[in-house]
């Protein structure tokens, strides 16, 4: 399997191995990378899965991708990533051993369970095994690696506990200040792991994200203090969120060519763009549903045709900030595809794009591809997800988080009775106390170890939302040894 960018390569240039572009994130040209092909899972051999554990159906999906890592290796890495101590959480250990369990909400709607991890977030089910990678390829080579990430709540925190101790990682976590939930703040900056640098940033969540890609830009810094990403641009932590759609898939259903629907919370497009490749690679999937909050960007392409990313003046606040996101970095993936993976086309896209405008799909050959890729999509308000909160803790017992709810809002509007329809669970409702207490009148119930989080002390930087900034700050912490020094 070789590996190419969005907006093609540099001339000459060849495709490269599954490790070559782990470490990295975008492309030298500035695009992602996306493998050349999809690899193809037959009826009959999606068969032959069921009833196999999450780590080996992570191994045979996460090795169809993987094929320059020894399979041996592979295989350890994977089964090292989702463990009972990882995923517990305080639940029982068939529960714990199922990584992300099924919850039944009624007849053909389900809840998957994506937040059992360490930091209470569907983030961890990527970034541990992420973390493994990372370190497996770095003993390896004999290099250190700085990473550099920006976090609208989640990625941060469960980037921070899957690095936290590696040996030759350091981390450099950008979040806007002020924006997160004081639990996600919290998780993160209450670390004082010496690897780990926590930096709020001045200003929105797609402030952070754009110093990332301009420092990832400037290949020679980027080469010189060796420069890593684990945001959802990383093609590896789109591959671990792949598996879950095969679990949560073979879940449900029960013959060959049974069809199902996912409903995903949607900001960066990095979740429910791994559902896309799911349903590239043959995943029986009918529609996969985007849900947005009120910064509807992908709502709105997907109504209209018309992508059309906010100013940051025109990103809004919203009680599930971890979606408060108006450039959505991996729908470049996607477009990839439904230009027919013309990376010309792509390019003179994101120019515009990059500029600060808008494109439209609307009136072009390229349209009806969005439709043939079974998506559709909705938004919701506070008071939607306040309700939606409230009518699924009446109805079934169970409670969400916001995030969550606004995937269930419009899963509940697009579902059809005859399909099963699985709502992606983004967190616990404990990261969230102001809404839940808003929403049921009481506190959401929190694992032991994080009773009294906000409490702890925190260690951060401050900083405006200038890419000379953070490069300075990365100049003065960042790991420089020589390959000898962790020899």
């Amino acid at each position: 399997m070789r590996y190419l960018s969005t907006r093609g390569t540099v001339v000459g240039a060849e495709p490269l191995a599954f490790s070559e572009i782990l470490l990295g994130g975008l492309a030298d040209d500035g695009g992602l990378m996306m493998p050349e092909r999809y690899p193809q899972v037959s009826a009959v051999q999606l068969e032959t899965w069921r009833g196999l554990s999450y780590v080996e159906l992570a191994e045979r999906i996460i090795s169809l991708f993987v094929d320059d890592i020894p399979a041996g290796d592979l295989r350890a890495l994977i089964a090292k990533s989702y463990t009972r101590a990882l995923f517990g959480n305080g639940r029982s250990d068939a529960v714990a051993a199922d990584i992300t369990p099924l919850t039944t909400l009624a007849p053909n709607l389900y809840l998957l369970e994506l937040s059992n991890g360490p930091t209470l977030a569907f983030k961890d089910v990527a970034m541990q095994l992420l973390g493994n990678l990372f370190e497996y390829a770095l003993a390896k080579e004999g290099a250190l690696l700085n990473i550099l990430g920006a976090t609208s709540g989640d990625t941060g925190s469960a980037a921070e506990y899957a690095m936290r101790g590696k040996r030759g990682i350091r981390v450099f976590m950008l979040s806007p200040e002020g924006k997160m939930s004081p639990f996600q703040t919290a998780q993160m900056f209450s670390l004082q792991d010496p690897n780990i640098f926590n930096i709020a940033v001045r200003g929105v969540f797609d402030q952070c994200q754009d110093m990332v890609k301009a420092v990832s830009n400037d290949l020679e810094f980027k080469a010189r203090y060796r420069i890593g990403t684990v945001n959802s641009i990383n093609w590896a932590r789109l591959v671990a969120q792949v598996v879950y759609y095969f679990k949560g898939y073979l879940a449900v259903t029960k013959k060959p060519g049974d069809e199902v629907s996912f409903s995903v919370p949607s900001g960066n497009f990095g979740n429910v763009c791994a559902g896309h490749v799911a349903r590239m690679m043959g995943l029986p999937i009918r529609h996969l549903v985007v849900a947005t909050n009120e910064n509807d960007v992908l709502d709105e392409f997907f109504r209209t045709g018309v992508y059309r990313p906010r100013r940051s003046a025109e990103t809004y606040a919203t009680s599930s900030p971890s979606m408060d996101i108006s450039r959505a970095s991996n729908f470049e993936r996607f477009v990839f595809d439904v230009v027919s993976r013309d990376a010309s086309t792509v390019a003179s896209l994101w120019k515009q794009i990059d500029a600060g405008g808008s494109f439209s799909l609307k009136d072009t050959p390229h349209w009806a591809n969005v439709a043939k890729f079974g998506f559709q999509s909705g938004s919701s308000t506070h008071a939607d997800r306040i309700m939606t909160i409230r009518g699924v803790h009446e109805a079934y017992g169970v409670l969400i988080d916001p995030h969550t709810a606004d995937g269930v809002k419009v899963a509940l509007e697009l579902r059809e009775p005859d399909v099963p329809m699985i709502c992606l669970e983004t967190a616990l409702p404990a990261k969230f106390e102001a809404s839940i207490q808003e929403a049921v009148a009481r506190p959401a119930p929190r694992p032991r170890a994080y009773e009294k989080i906000e409490a702890l002390p925190q260690r951060f930087s401050l900083m405006d939302p200038v890419v000379d900034d953070i490069k300075r700050f990365i100049t003065e912490h960042a790991e420089v040894k020589t390959a000898s020094a962790i020899a």
